[in-house]
């Protein structure tokens, strides 16, 4: 069985894609990519509410160990830098404080993910090799914003347990982080501005 095949040259393959992606359809589609790629990736509102994150801050550290997480707690202090990298996009934290007796050094990535219109945050330190990576929402004007994920404890063998942290913007000079076991208050750090 014989098969003809047509050469349509050169000039023919040249043509059918020279006509490809020309249409005004097309063209609109891309530029309506091209429009959600940034607002996407352009910091908004959302990213200027932490802007009183910003800065060099002295930090008291209280630890709860009872089933309440009330009382005095167990005491400690440290110092945190605190500011924008990647071109305003995120929050980086530098945290040097003392757990357990020992020294350590931490860092956070915070920001506002314009797609998944949530606050995000990625908690990482030279005590663990666990990565804590949490996820939330902002009330009352942005002064209050709350995030949760998934923990692991190597001390009791506690697995994907939740972990409810919240930023509590007080002033320009002060703000409040906590964090929550199941419910239960286990930290508070109370920042002041150095």
């Amino acid at each position: 069985m014989k098969h003809e095949v047509e050469d349509g040259g050169a000039t023919a393959t040249l043509d059918r894609t020279s006509n490809r992606g020309t249409s005004p359809k097309s063209d609109t589609n891309k530029e309506d990519a091209q429009k959600k790629m940034e607002a996407a990736s352009t910091p908004g509102p959302a990213h200027k509410a932490l802007e009183p994150l910003i800065g060099n801050w002295k930090a008291e550290v209280k630890c709860f160990h009872d089933k309440e997480g009330q009382g005095q707690g167990q005491t400690s202090h440290g110092t945190a830098k605190v500011g924008w990298v990647l071109n305003g996009h995120y929050l980086e934290e530098e945290f040097h404080g003392e757990m357990m007796g020992k020294k350590f050094t931490g860092k956070t990535i915070l920001g506002y993910d314009n797609i998944r219109q949530a606050y995000r945050s990625v908690w990482i330190s030279d005590m663990q090799t666990s990565i804590f990576t949490s996820e939330g929402k902002a009330e009352q004007g942005n002064k209050v914003i709350t995030l949760e994920g998934k923990s692991d404890c190597p001390a009791t063998g506690r697995r994907n347990f939740t972990v409810k942290t919240t930023y509590r913007l007080l002033s320009s000079d002060k703000h409040v982080f906590e964090m929550y076991d199941e419910g239960k208050k286990t930290m508070e750090i109370t920042y002041t501005r150095s």
